[in-house]
C-alpha cells in the first residue's frame, strides 16, 4: 500500500490592516470557504424542495409502515399519542411541508404560528447556517454573544415606534415571557396579589399561567394559588343582536367596564395588572373595537393597574406589526410579551416598570440560531409589504374570507345559522377562522382530523363555539394558493357530512 502523506500545515497568513479590526469569529463568517459551503447547502435545498409542491401521500407501502412503528413508539414514550400522526422529514417548501414517509401535506396552522416564512425558507436556512458557525448552540442571560442583543435591539426598535416600551428581557418559550411579565407587574404593584383577565383567555401552560387563563382542563389537579377576576370579553354576536353594531357595541363596553370597576372597589389596591389579548388565539380569535380596550385601559390607568398586552400570537399577523399599535392603544401599554414567529420570546417594558436587579434571569434565553433567525424575521417584516389597508396580511385576510363566502354560498346546509355565530368568517390579518357545522365542537375537531388525512393542516380554536383555525405561512404564502386551499376544505367537509349519513 501507497502510504499516506500527511497534509502540510496551514502557513497562517501576515495579518492585513482590515483582519486586525476584526474578530476571528468574524473573519470565519467571511471566509470565502465558509460562505461558498453555505451557498452550496442553500442551492442544494432549493433543488431538493422545489419537488415537494403538492399533496401526496406516503411514497412507498414499506415507508408508510415504518412510519406507523414510529409513530407507536413516539406514543409508547409520551405516554399519549400525537394530536396529529405528525412526525417531519425535516424538509419543505413554503407552506408545503414532508412528512418522515415522503407524504406533503399544505400546513396552514404552521405550529401554531411560529412558521410565518412556512418550512426551509432559504433565506432563513442560510441565516440559521451562518449562525451555527457560532461557538455555543445556546445563549444565556450570564454569558450572551451578540446575536442575542441585535435581536433585542432591532425587536425594541420597532416597539419604540408605537409605544413607551423601553426595555427588553428574552426568553426560551411564550410561557416564560408572560411568567417574566406578570413578575415585573406584582413587583412594580406590591404587595397587590391579584390579576385581572378576560374570560375565555390562555396564557400558557406553567403554573401560573394555567390558573390564569379560563381553561378547567389546563388546570385540572393543579393546586390553586394565583388569584383571578375575569372581565367579559367583547361577544360580538351577542351585541349584534343586542341592536344594531353601535348600541349593542356600546352595551358591550359598558358591561365590561363596569364589572372592572366592581373588582377594582371590591379589591382595592390588590390587582397587579389586568391582562389584554387583543385578539383571543385559543379562545376563538375573537376581537373587538379599539374603544372596547380604551376604556379598559383608561380605567387602569386611572386605578394604577397594570396594562398587560399578550401578543405572543397576535405579534405580527395583525395589520401593523404590534396589535396594540393597530388599534392605537401603545401610549397604554405598561408591559407586553411576544414570541412564536420571532423564535426567540420576549418580555417587554416601559422605564417605569423596569424590575430590580435578580427578579428576572435564566440560563437559557434561546439557541443562537433562534436569535439570529429571530433577528432576520423581524427585519423581513419591517422591510416587507405585509402591513397597512392593502398589505400582503390585509390582502390575504379578504382572499380568504372570499373563499369562505363562496363555500358557504355553495353549501349553505355546512353553515347553519346559529345565535352564537356572528359571522361565518371572523379573526383578524393572519389570524383566520371560519365557523363550520354551526361551531359543534365533536363536528369541528372531527374536520380538523379529516382535513389532516386529505392533506391540509388546520386546527380548531374557541368554547363553544368552535371555528377552524389557521395561522397561515403568510411571508411566503401566494394568494394564489386559497382556491387550492378550500378544495380541500371542501373535500374534507364532504367526507364529513357522508360518514354521518
Amino acid at each position: 500500500m501507497t502510504p499516506t502523506t500527511a497534509a502540510k500545515p496551514t502557513q497562517p497568513t501576515q495579518p492585513t490592516a482590515a483582519s486586525q479590526s476584526l474578530t476571528q469569529a468574524e473573519q470565519l463568517r467571511r471566509s470565502p470557504a465558509v460562505q461558498g459551503a453555505i451557498s452550496a447547502i442553500v442551492s442544494e435545498l432549493r433543488a431538493r424542495q422545489s419537488k415537494i409542491n403538492d399533496v401526496r401521500g406516503p411514497l412507498n407501502p414499506a415507508m408508510a409502515q415504518s412510519y406507523q412503528q414510529f409513530l407507536e413508539s413516539i406514543t409508547d414514550a409520551r405516554g399519549r399519542a400525537l394530536l396529529y400522526p405528525y412526525i417531519g422529514s425535516g424538509l419543505g417548501n413554503g407552506p408545503w411541508v414532508e412528512l418522515a414517509d415522503g407524504s406533503v401535506k399544505l400546513d396552514m396552522i404552521t405550529g401554531i404560528g411560529v412558521q410565518f416564512f412556512g418550512h426551509s425558507e432559504p433565506d432563513l436556512v442560510q441565516t440559521a447556517l451562518e449562525a451555527a458557525t457560532g461557538d455555543v448552540v445556546m445563549q444565556g442571560h450570564l454569558q450572551a454573544n451578540e446575536d442575542a442583543f441585535r435581536f433585542a435591539e432591532t425587536l425594541l426598535e420597532q416597539a419604540k415606534r408605537c409605544s413607551r416600551l423601553a426595555h427588553v428581557f428574552l426568553c426560551n418559550s411564550g410561557v416564560m415571557a408572560n411568567e417574566n411579565a406578570l413578575k415585573v407587574c406584582f413587583q412594580k404593584h406590591a404587595p397587590a396579589s391579584r390579576v385581572i383577565a378576560f374570560a375565555d383567555c390562555f396564557m400558557g401552560r406553567s403554573w401560573s399561567m394555567a390558573q390564569i387563563g379560563d381553561s378547567a382542563a389546563n388546570r385540572q389537579g393543579i393546586p390553586l394559588n394565583t388569584l383571578v377576576d375575569y372581565v367579559p370579553f367583547f361577544n360580538a354576536a351577542a351585541a349584534k343582536q343586542a341592536g344594531g353594531d353601535k348600541s349593542g357595541a356600546t352595551r358591550a363596553i359598558d358591561a365590561a367596564v363596569k364589572r372592572l370597576r366592581e373588582y377594582i372597589d371590591r379589591y382595592p389596591q390588590q390587582h397587579g395588572c389586568f391582562i389584554f389579548e387583543l385578539v383571543q388565539g385559543e379562545g376563538g380569535f375573537n376581537t373587538a373595537p379599539p374603544a372596547f380596550f380604551k376604556e379598559l385601559m383608561t380605567v387602569c390607568r386611572e386605578a394604577g393597574i397594570a396594562v398587560w398586552v399578550d401578543e405572543v400570537q397576535t405579534f405580527g399577523r395583525t395589520p401593523s406589526m404590534f396589535a396594540f399599535e393597530s388599534m392605537g392603544l401603545g401610549d397604554f401599554v405598561d408591559v407586553s410579551c411576544v414570541g412564536k414567529m420571532t423564535q426567540v420570546c420576549a418580555a417587554l417594558y416601559t422605564a417605569d416598570y423596569n424590575p430590580k436587579a435578580g427578579l428576572l434571569g435564566a440560563t437559557f434565553l434561546g439557541s443562537t440560531e433562534a436569535a439570529r433567525v429571530g433577528r432576520r424575521v423581524v427585519e423581513r417584516l419591517r422591510d416587507g409589504d405585509y402591513y397597512g389597508p392593502r398589505g400582503r396580511i390585509a390582502r390575504h385576510h379578504e382572499a380568504f374570507v372570499k373563499q369562505v363566502r363562496a363555500l358557504a354560498a355553495k353549501h349553505p346546509e355546512w353553515f347553519p345559522a346559529s345565535p352564537d355565530v356572528d359571522d361565518i368568517a371572523g379573526g383578524t390579518g393572519g389570524m383566520m377562522r371560519f365557523t363550520p357545522f354551526g361551531g359543534k365542537k365533536d363536528a369541528v375537531t372531527k374536520l380538523c382530523r379529516v382535513l389532516f388525512d386529505k392533506g391540509l393542516i388546520a386546527f380548531y380554536c374557541g368554547h363553544g363555539p368552535y371555528h377552524i383555525r389557521m395561522l397561515p405561512p403568510l411571508g411566503v404564502l401566494e394568494e394564489s394558493i386559497w382556491p387550492k386551499v378550500f378544495s380541500l376544505i371542501e373535500a374534507g367537509m364532504s367526507a364529513c357530512v357522508s360518514s354521518e349519513k
